[in-house]
């Protein structure tokens, strides 16, 4: 007997149900007791490129006659959605990120499964990766932000106002280098007292290290406009290895001198303990700080310079 369990939506509460019955080598449709009266099942499972089962794909399902939103959700690990529904006519999209959407028409009839089976998603076309040589951020255009839980309150979001970044482009994307250094003193989070703080000793100790630095140590494709890079992140006088988890946005001829310009978002969460920042003793004397997770996001536009590709430091 095969057992879906729906996802949770705005209509429906998460519920296991028999769908199918084996009986001496032969299968027949089950009762569906766990379904509301009236209404129907309707089920996909979501696989990438090459076949796998897609986690974490969005599902929306509209109406087709209203085209009033019914149903968004995820899918599950096995890159399957179950939902209830009441008999219609519906459109199924399915999204994710670097891969190409795909629309699926689905009749829903009171006490049935209409099961789409396997929705395959193509991938998105490459945008054109950045031409090799040296190319350098553009602080106009460039933001370092992050963001923490304040303990037991909101988020704090802060940015870092001064930095300076370059970026070498191989002749392959995957042998290129990127470095930032950033001023640990440019920190700002809209709270002049809170800021002075995080520059204390007690956080980023500005003046025994004024500088943030990143240098990266790979380049790895992941799929369509993604890649990983990774490298060693420098903050408080302490180097961890980190992974920006970027995607790259494209290359165009921009700006006031139609400078020829590349743009990417990258992300990536730390965990302020790896850095010696011991938020934990500040919260035992009754300081209430940022939490001890930080997510990190860097939005940059780069300008060319040149093609020349220096070797990176070692």
């Amino acid at each position: 007997m095969e057992l879906f369990q729906t996802l949770r939506s705005k209509r429906t509460t998460a519920v296991i149900f028999s769908l199918r019955r084996k009986d001496r080598g032969t299968t027949s449709a089950a009762l569906l007791p766990a379904l509301p009266q009236g209404a129907g099942v309707l089920s996909c499972e979501v696989v990438d490129p090459v076949g796998l089962p897609l986690h974490r794909a969005t599902v929306t399902v509209t109406n087709g006659a209203t085209h009033s939103m019914m149903v968004t959700s995820l899918t599950d690990p096995y890159g399957r959605f179950v939902t209830m529904l009441p008999p219609g006519e519906y459109t199924v999209l399915v999204t994710a990120d670097s891969l190409e959407p795909v629309r699926r028409s689905a009749t829903v009839s009171a006490g049935s499964l209409r099961d789409l089976r396997q929705i395959q998603l193509p991938p998105s076309p490459i945008e054109e990766l950045p031409i090799s040589g040296s190319w350098v951020f553009d602080p106009p255009h460039t933001a370092i932000r992050f963001i923490a839980q304040h303990v037991g309150m909101a988020n704090v979001h802060g940015r870092f106002t001064r930095f300076a970044g370059d970026i070498k482009i191989g002749e392959r994307m995957e042998d290129s280098y990127v470095e930032v250094s950033i001023d640990a003193a440019s920190i700002t989070t809209g709270n002049r007292t809170r800021d002075s703080h995080l520059c204390s000793p007690d956080f980023l100790d500005v003046r025994r290290h004024p500088y943030i630095h990143f240098a990266s140590e790979a380049f790895v494709h992941r799929q369509g406009a993604q890649w990983t890079v990774q490298g060693v992140l420098t903050m408080h006088g302490v180097s961890r290895s980190v992974q920006l988890d970027t995607t790259y946005l494209g290359m165009v001829n921009g700006g006031y001198e139609q400078e020829l310009r590349c743009a990417a978002l990258a992300t990536a969460e730390l965990h302020r303990e790896d850095f010696t920042l011991n938020w934990r003793s500040m919260l035992a004397r009754g300081i209430a700080v940022v939490g001890p997770r930080i997510k990190l996001e860097l939005d940059l536009q780069a300008m060319f310079q040149g093609p020349d590709t220096p070797t990176p430091p070692q």
